[in-house]
């Protein structure tokens, strides 16, 4: 709807930018306030945000780009400001923002589950900001429909990611917004209560895998589905981690040292 934020000449401010900036700093400001009410050291966990981040960003740029047919037949493309200019695939991030996550807490000595609980509320907020960001960008859009509440992009500069212009469609960005803004606010009061360590990243695993796994029915691509199977990579995904998640809230017990 707004790829540009600011534009004066041949400098602009991408919205997208702004607003997955903007998510960022948001969960960490949360996430810090929950370590520090967890007795916690806060800038050992803030930090260790920070490196979940920079993998993230790394691992959805490399799992898009592997999915892509596109960019893999023209590697070029890879360098292009489109693909840079683009989110990358979610699920790629938090795979590679997961597996950091595990050696940097396990090299400074924090609990895996108990620190990983302090994240989620975080994670769903920021989550839930940066999907805005897609809306105003274009990308990760949704298949046509003529329901009243579709979206129609108009303007030129989201061409740059591939929306197409003047159809109605699903916004399935605002559909993953809403709903992790509501994940988010049940993560946070269940975080109040007392609860076994992973419960409360494990609750953000299984409510988001089943968001995603339905969302997904209505997005427009194909990219992610090299295999030709009856659903997308990233639903396959979303099952896994909706059994990690069931797995962590009903079943897991912490080991007595």
């Amino acid at each position: 709807m707004l790829p540009k934020l600011i534009h004066f000449g041949s400098f602009f401010l991408p919205t997208y930018g702004v607003l997955v900036a903007a998510a960022f700093l948001t969960a960490l400001w949360m996430t810090s306030k929950l370590a520090k009410a967890a007795g916690m050291n806060s800038e050992v966990v803030v930090n260790l945000g920070v490196y979940c981040a920079l993998a993230g960003i790394i691992g959805a740029k490399v799992l898009m780009i592997a999915m892509d047919p596109a960019l893999r037949a023209n590697p070029m493309e890879i360098f292009s400001l489109s693909t840079l200019q683009s989110a990358g695939i979610f699920y790629g991030g938090l795979i590679a923002a997961l597996g950091t996550a595990y050696f940097y807490m396990r090299r400074n000595g924090l609990p895996v589950f108990k620190t990983a609980d302090l994240f989620a509320p975080g994670l769903a907020l920021g989550h839930g900001i940066g999907r805005l960001g897609c809306f105003a960008a274009g990308c990760c859009w949704g298949k046509p429909t003529s329901l009243p509440w579709a979206v129609t992009f108009t303007n030129p500069d989201a061409q740059a990611v591939g929306v197409p212009l003047g159809v109605p469609l699903h916004p399935t960005q605002l559909y993953e917004s809403f709903s992790e803004f509501v994940i988010c606010g049940l993560l946070f009061l269940y975080a109040q209560r007392a609860h076994r360590p992973g419960a409360i990243i494990g609750g953000y695993l299984a409510l988001y895998g089943i968001v995603r796994f339905l969302v997904e029915f209505l997005r427009e691509h194909d990219e992610s589905n090299p295999l030709g199977l009856a659903i997308s990579l990233e639903q396959w995904i979303s099952l896994v981690l909706v059994a990690a998640g069931l797995w962590l809230v009903f079943f897991y017990r912490e080991r007595k040292a």
